[in-house]
């Protein structure tokens, strides 16, 4: 789907009365260089005006001033924050923001870890979480899904998407990798592949998936998005270090109530 200026993809699972979301691609912003097309991220070595220009139009995308974007510092933690306000500049350290208030947009940058959106049209409350591997396998989805519950939101009325990161095919790792994610649970081995020589190859989205059915989400999906492997579309931290570029673009999911 597309809107002025600006591409997203949209799931249906989240086409929820009073719910709007969208995960954002890298196109129609005005970044340039290996920033090219709409990097969200104030991380990032990209002019800020630039970016500031790219959330202004990913805000409109949505119906909601640049102001309403509310994004944690995030570092790869298990802390999700909840809030009836928007951000502003003052983001808290975190990698999750929870809301039940209209005109919050809540938000979560990646480029190859898992952007998640969660929804309880019930409660009318609603979640984006970055999880990488670091951030899932230390509890950040269940931290997300718990920051819903106190907003009075359900598990089993929870609808999750898991947006545009790395998949299955790109994602190589060594083996302590693995040692260390199945070390922590031993059914996580099944989201391991063989790969070249002693590599392997992992599945973070399903492992994503699996971490929010242990916290009572079984509403939930992948987009099927792989960002490694689609360069016109999509941001990627890997792909920009197998090529030996100095940074990269972060993509912006997002969601709010209507």
């Amino acid at each position: 789907m597309s809107a002025p200026s600006v591409e997203f993809l949209t799931s249906p699972r989240l086409g929820l009365a009073g719910v709007r979301h969208a995960f954002f691609t890298r196109r129609g912003g005005v970044s340039t260089g290996i920033y090219a097309g709409l990097n969200l991220g104030r991380g990032s070595g990209d002019d800020p005006a630039a970016v500031s220009e790219n959330q202004a139009r990913a805000a409109a995308a949505l119906g909601l001033p640049p102001e309403a974007l509310s994004i944690a510092y995030q570092v790869h933690s298990a802390v999700v924050h909840a809030t009836d306000r928007p951000f502003g500049e003052a983001r808290p350290e975190g990698d999750g923001v929870a809301t039940g208030t209209p005109g919050v947009l809540c938000g979560a940058l990646a480029a190859d870890c898992a952007p998640v959106l969660m929804a309880d049209p019930a409660a009318r409350v609603v979640a984006a979480v970055h999880a990488g591997w670091r951030g899932a396998l230390s509890g950040v989805l269940e931290a997300g899904v718990a920051a819903m519950t106190a907003l009075g939101a359900r598990p089993d009325r929870i609808v999750a998407v898991v947006g545009p990161c790395i998949g299955p095919g790109s994602y190589e790792v060594g083996p302590e990798f693995r040692d260390q994610v199945v070390a922590e649970a031993p059914a996580s081995a099944a989201y391991f592949a063989a790969g070249d020589g002693d590599r392997l190859r992992f599945d973070l989205p399903a492992y994503a998936l699996a971490r929010l059915a242990r916290a009572g989400v079984d509403q939930a999906e992948w987009i099927g998005a792989d960002t490694y492997a689609d360069a016109d579309r999509f941001y990627s931290n890997r792909r920009a270090l197998h090529r030996g570029e100095p940074d990269f673009g972060r993509l912006l999911s997002a969601i709010t109530l209507a």
